[in-house]
């Protein structure tokens, strides 16, 4: 074999890699069970404990490369029958290294990471024998793809986290991953996984969705995963299991109506999630579009000239940036949160109201932390109707295959409900979550603090309301903190933990730790009002229905900020969150800040007249303003060109960041990027709004000085 046919062709970049963490390619000889033969299972293993996953840079693929072109050898030899692949506990592999990728210098190297990762992975069906991957873990990426380039594929019900999130990171799944999935999985499913998942947040699969969809060939319980796996694949080799691919496509079988369908599906998550506004996903749709007429060569050279061009652009490298530095680093480790060793066990929890958000926070307090919930409202019929609403959630899951039987009964006996507060006399934490009026939850604190231990953390999820004044008549101020969740709870990951001033250091502590158990990232605010997300959407919803009341177009005004690629239009996003709700808050910033903060009357208007949004759909479907809802609003006659209303909302977003910066709500800027990433669906590509507006001008335009050097 030559050696520009070999791995070696590739070690002058992993030379330029010298500091990698090295994910190695350990082997074991195992002699299958019923006399099967020899399997040479590789594990992939950094040699690190659990808090360091397993990546895939270029030595960690080159030593995978050269041990399996040694394996190739020994099959030739009949010293093995098969070749296995499987992870150390809790990961096969959770990707690429990207701090490796991100310091690839231009599109040479680039393509030559990518040309890598397609040479190793190809080994894995051509050596001579049959290939199985055991996916015991996390398997993200290039660790997802290295199943999908097997032969067959196991997985763990213990396994989480499998996805393909190139798309959300500003790549495209480029090691047979865009070309491989929906061959074998068909591209409906495909579609969601690349697309779907990947832009909902980097939604992940579990071991059991997975193997669902198809993209699994077997399922096994975690205790004993690798053991039957070994067995399952001894008996695929003598014949005795027969694996059966229903959904599986060749040449021949491609249904070219359903691919166009599953195409259509995938260009409008990404037009409704992106705005068309990063590269990425456009490259990913076109070569899941065109690669049903490619050939496995044909498509793999054109997912290495993908995946060069698109790690040399610009949004890469802030994508980045956004999601090392902000979502895996800083969210791990919260700027100001206490010594967590201060933090109190919680063993009980109590939620004070029993409509859609408190139903929401029962569900995951008591799927996460496996504790007690006690649901109170004004009646038991409320009570009744709270509790219900979470049984019926836990059902959904169970259906999805999202929770086991097990689990589903544990969580419903774990939520109950009652009318009397008493029942918090032996709780840990309680969180309100009533109607969003200063008096309402007062009162609230104050008959909860008659009932509970004098060490009982009262938390709440107000939005926008001080902390600091619903704590001031009790007895224990010093136990009260923030702790807002975003709609849907179950979805978006952030939680603003507010400290007021008189929050003590034990009960911060213990609401990172709850955090941190809720699978929440969290980040430490001061009690301003709207604490961050609120108050920067406030900013900017003002901006928008201004120039609207001014007189600018209503689709002008709505759609002038698609350049920042948000995930819904602000009129879209002012008619999901309530009309009332956004003038409520709307409101509450008037107060605190004054004329910053534009409190719309046609706003008003609507909602006195029972409208639910300035927008109608037409015959056609099209977004509208009809005439009856023209006659009810008041509108200017200076209006905005486009350019103008982003120009003005993006020096508006720069003055107010700047404000809550020099009045110390948050740490630094990455707490506020982190909060808009994580609360608000900032785009990724963007790498977090403080660098963007310094990129488009407007901090300096603003203040003459930019958020980062």
């Amino acid at each position: 074999m030559s050696a520009d046919t070999t791995t070696s062709q590739f070690q002058s970049l992993a030379d330029a890699f010298a500091d990698e963490v090295v994910t190695h390619s350990l082997v074991t000889d195992i002699a299958l069970p019923g006399g099967a033969g020899t399997m040479a299972l590789i594990t992939l293993d950094n040699g690190q404990d659990h808090r360091r996953p397993t990546t895939l840079g270029p030595n960690t693929l080159v030593e995978l490369g050269r041990t399996l072109e040694k394996l190739a050898d020994r099959a030739a030899a009949g010293e093995i029958v098969a070749v296995g692949v499987t992870g150390k506990p809790h990961y096969l592999v959770a990707g690429a290294d990207l701090s490796a990728t991100q310091r690839l210098s231009g599109q040479e190297q680039g393509r030559q990471m990518a040309r890598l990762g397609h040479h190793v992975y190809g080994l894995l069906s051509s050596l001579g024998v049959p290939s199985f991957v055991f996916i015991n873990g996390v398997a993200l990426g290039g660790g997802l793809e290295i199943a999908l380039n097997a032969d067959y594929r196991t997985v763990s019900t213990a396994a989480g986290a499998l996805a393909l999130p190139e798309v959300y990171l500003g790549l495209v799944p480029g090691w047979g991953g865009i070309y491989l999935l929906p061959r074998l999985i068909g591209p409906a499913k495909a579609e969601q996984v690349i697309f779907e998942n990947a832009l909902a947040n980097n939604r992940t699969l579990s071991g059991a969705q997975a193997y669902e969809l198809g993209i699994a060939d077997a399922l096994f319980e975690g205790a004993d995963f690798l053991e039957r796996s070994l067995a399952w694949a001894a008996d695929v080799l003598t014949g005795a299991v027969t694996v059966t691919r229903p959904d599986a496509l060749d040449d021949a079988t491609i249904d070219h109506a359903a691919w166009d369908a599953a195409v259509a599906k995938a260009r409008a998550v990404v037009t409704a999630r992106t705005s068309n506004a990063t590269p990425a996903p456009q490259r990913a749709l076109q070569l899941f579009d065109q690669g049903r007429h490619r050939t496995r060569a044909e498509a793999f050279a054109a997912e290495d000239d993908a995946l060069a061009e698109l790690i040399a652009t610009p949004e890469f490298q802030t994508t980045v940036y956004g999601f090392l530095e902000l979502v895996q680093k800083r969210a791990k480790r919260p700027a100001g949160a206490p010594d967590p060793t201060l933090a109190r066990p919680v063993t009980k929890v109590g939620v004070v109201g029993a409509g859609l958000m408190a139903g929401q926070l029962a569900l995951l307090f008591a799927r996460r932390l496996t504790v007690p919930v006690v649901m109170t409202d004004v009646d038991q019929a409320r009570v009744d109707k709270g509790v219900a609403y979470v049984h019926a959630e836990v059902a959904k899951l169970r259906e999805k295959g999202r929770i086991g039987a097990d689990a589903a009964n544990r969580i419903t006996a774990l939520v109950t409900g009652t009318v009397d507060k008493g029942q918090f006399a032996d709780a840990d934490f309680v969180i309100e979550a009533v109607f969003e009026e200063l008096s309402v939850k007062k009162t609230v604190f104050a008959e909860v603090e008659a009932v509970v231990r004098e060490d009982c953390i009262l938390a709440t999820n107000t939005s926008s309301l001080s902390v600091t004044a619903m704590a001031e008549d009790l007895a224990h101020p010093e136990r009260v903190v923030g702790f807002h969740f975003f709609n849907p709870v179950a979805v978006l990951p952030l939680l603003e933990i507010v400290r007021a001033p008189k929050t003590d250091d034990a009960v911060l502590a213990t609401a990172f730790a709850v955090a941190k158990g809720l699978k929440k990232s969290a980040v430490l605010v001061t009690d301003s009002a709207a604490f961050v997300v609120n108050r920067i959407l406030g900013r900017m919803f003002g901006e928008i229905t201004a120039v609207f009341d001014e007189g600018t177009d209503a689709h002008v005004a709505d759609t002038a900020l698609a350049p920042m690629g948000l995930p819904m239009t602000p009129f879209a996003l002012l008619a999901l969150v309530g009309l009332p709700v956004g003038a409520h808050v709307q409101e509450s910033l008037h107060a605190a800040f004054g004329d910053r903060f534009h409190v719309s009357a046609n706003q008003q208007r609507l909602i006195d007249a029972g409208r639910t949004s300035l927008f109608e759909k037409d015959a056609d479907g099209n977004d509208v303003v009809t005439d009856e809802t023209l006659a009810l609003l008041e509108i200017g006659d200076s209006p905005s060109t486009a350019a103008q209303v982003l120009t003005r909302t993006q020096d508006a977003l720069a003055d107010e960041i700047w404000r809550m910066l020099d009045e110390g709500v948050v740490a630094g800027p990455e707490d506020i990027d982190l909060c808009m990433i994580l609360g608000a669906g900032w785009p990724l590509h963007l790498g977090g709004i403080t660098p963007y507006l310094d990129r488009v001008g407007a901090s300096e335009r603003v203040t003459g000085r930019r958020f980062h050097a």
